[in-house]
């Protein structure tokens, strides 16, 4: 198990460090145990000032990606600094084409349905990957706030033993989720990797983003096009990061009483 003040290159941003290095280490980090997460702008701008757990995951992570496009551009209009991105989306694109990881037990998914499971069973199917529905893992509904365990959860990592656990139950949950992981597991713990709705862009079950799209940080276009009603207020959110980024910059914004968070769906 890595320790989360770890030796990985970082900037601080609204008090949680970002990883600023290569996506090459970073994915050997998981392979070494890390826990890596993939902060969303939308989740730093609200889940970050009304709920504690979420802080606190990812202050105890091995690597934040910097998956925010809006984060990095508010972060280089404050401070005149530009860091690399590295989007959930293209981390777990460089994790699957890991050598280490072809062998049918080397991730355990955990997914939030058997559709999406389904789904990512055949987008792996078409890539190559010999995936079974073993290695998969249905999540339960999970509390709304607060730490996560999930015993059924810990017993199959036991016995399928994977080098790396895939979390694709959307924020606000898996970062909970992994954090708990590491807890329960301490020094034995496989890589966790929190990439969310990163795995859906691949396999169909959300929209399709071009390389060139999430190069250009436009993702959350594709996203709202695909499904207004469900995106569009959330990306509206996500607007607050401008105030408390500007306001607090390298300082962890004052929480606002945890609040009542819903499960969302990768």
């Amino acid at each position: 198990m890595l320790s989360s003040a770890s030796h990985f290159p970082s900037e601080t941003i609204l008090g949680i460090k970002f990883y600023s290095g290569s996506v090459d280490d970073a994915v050997g980090a998981a392979l070494n145990g890390a826990l890596v997460m993939a902060p969303s702008g939308p989740g730093l701008a609200v889940d970050l000032v009304s709920a504690d757990s979420y802080r606190t995951a990812l202050q105890n992570a091995d690597i934040n990606l910097t998956d925010s496009g809006c984060m990095l551009l508010l972060w280089r209009l404050r401070t005149l600094r530009t860091l690399p991105r590295i989007s959930g989306l293209k981390y777990l694109q460089e994790l699957l084409r890991t050598p280490e990881l072809r062998d049918p037990q080397s991730i355990l998914w955990v997914m939030p349905d058997a559709v999406e499971r389904d789904r990512t069973l055949a987008f792996l199917k078409r890539e190559g990957f010999s995936t079974t529905a073993e290695a998969c893992y249905i999540a339960p509904h999970y509390a709304a706030q607060g730490s996560l365990q999930d015993l059924a959860l810990n017993r199959q990592i036991v016995e399928q033993n994977p080098r790396v656990v895939v979390l694709c139950v959307g924020g606000g949950v898996q970062e909970r989720l992994g954090l708990g992981l590491r807890e329960a597991f301490g020094a034995r713990c496989p890589g966790i990797v929190c990439t969310g709705a990163a795995i859906a862009f691949l396999s169909g079950g959300q929209a399709h983003i071009p390389d060139w799209a999430d190069r250009m940080s436009l993702g959350w276009a594709f996203r709202i096009a695909s499904a207004p009603n469900k995106f569009l207020p959330r990306y509206l959110r996500a607007l607050y990061l401008f105030c408390i980024l500007f306001r607090y910059g390298r300082k962890m914004p004052p929480l606002r009483g945890e609040r009542q968070l819903a499960v969302p769906a990768a």
